[in-house]
């Protein structure tokens, strides 16, 4: 939508496009949180054995602690790394030596954009090398202007088709990444789970949505299939915040010529508090009185939200005693198969 304007003047309202982009995010979180509700009352309440022996179903339901540890081990692996690298970032910081920064550039991602004919990276691949055949075949056969429009350079980036990535866009797509795949996990592991578990193997025949069992199954809270969707939501509300505070910051460097500002402090989780934060915290508290009542004060509200979702989100992320239980049920079945740990 932003990156492919899809109407004529649409590329000209930023308000327009802050707009329709985290409305669109929040649409996809709900839609996705609410498939994988509908696919655990599925298992529930429709679901037959019989009739479904050795199809997709069945297989999935056979290989649920291979699905659910693999998310696991892929959720432990994003969420270690990636605030690893954010923290050593802030310590070299901290310590007056930017320079000793883990600074990974998106290799693969400046490549693919490089070979849909960005030539800043300098790679020289398929439309981005002017002495190739893709390239010399005439600019007749590709869209009109396609070349001008992923190269445009005016107005600090703003109107280039192909936004300029670099060690700030790795890291925070990472992090992203992590509230995905633990989202993804939460939701996975309630809807395989719906059925039973070794910690409560009847579990279908209490429905949908129970309370805690008693003392007598060893801890049987939040494992019901809608604790595990309402625990995944709110990792769905918390990354949604995650991926509109990038959006905005990456857009408003942008439109404000200073993407500089963006692609130096964006490495360090320092640069987001700083640089992002604090230095917007003028407009959002002018979002409050008479003087902010304009145009441009959707912007705080904007920012405000974006900041009380987060939170929200962040403030929901327990998942409690039953929850972990079954989930180190996938661990110890992971950890029985393993050569060096057997």
């Amino acid at each position: 939508m932003y990156s492919l304007p899809a109407y004529a003047f649409i590329a000209q309202d930023f308000t327009t496009q802050a707009a329709l982009y985290t409305h669109h995010q929040y649409i996809a979180g709900f839609i996705m949180t609410g498939a994988f509700a509908h696919g655990a009352i599925f298992f529930i309440r429709d679901y037959n054995p019989a009739q479904n022996e050795d199809n997709v179903l069945a297989r999935m339901l056979d290989h649920k602690e291979a699905i659910i540890s693999h998310l696991s081990w892929a959720s432990l692996f994003l969420g270690f790394h990636t605030l690893g690298l954010y923290v050593h970032n802030d310590v070299m910081l901290a310590f007056g030596t930017p320079e000793k920064q883990i600074l990974i550039e998106p290799i693969f991602a400046q490549w693919i954009q490089s070979a849909h004919g960005k030539t800043s990276y300098g790679f020289d691949v398929l439309l981005s090398s002017t002495s190739g055949p893709a390239f010399n075949a005439g600019r007749n056969i590709w869209l009109p202007g396609w070349l001008n429009a992923v190269n445009e350079n005016r107005n600090s980036l703003l109107n280039s088709l192909f936004l300029t990535i670099g060690p700030g866009d790795f890291l925070v797509h990472h992090a992203i990444a992590l509230g995905l795949h633990t989202t993804t996990l939460i939701l996975v592991k309630g809807a395989l789970d719906a059925r039973g578990s070794k910690l409560m193997p009847d579990k279908k025949d209490f429905g949908y949505s129970f309370p805690c069992d008693g003392p007598g199954r060893g801890g049987t809270c939040d494992i019901s299939a809608w604790d595990a969707f309402y625990l995944a939501v709110f990792w769905m509300l918390n990354t949604i915040g995650w991926v509109t505070f990038y959006w905005h910051w990456k857009h408003i460097t942008l439109w404000q010529g200073n993407v500089s500002q963006f692609n130096e402090s964006s490495t360090y989780l320092m640069g987001w508090l700083r640089d992002y934060l604090w230095l917007n915290s003028s407009q959002l508290i002018n979002g409050y009185n008479p003087f902010g009542m304009n145009s441009l004060s959707v912007w705080a509200w904007m920012f405000l939200f974006g900041h009380l979702v987060w939170a929200t989100g962040f403030m929901f992320l327990i998942s409690w005693r039953g929850y972990w239980q079954e989930l180190i049920e996938t661990l110890a079945w992971a950890h029985e198969r393993t050569p060096l740990a057997n």
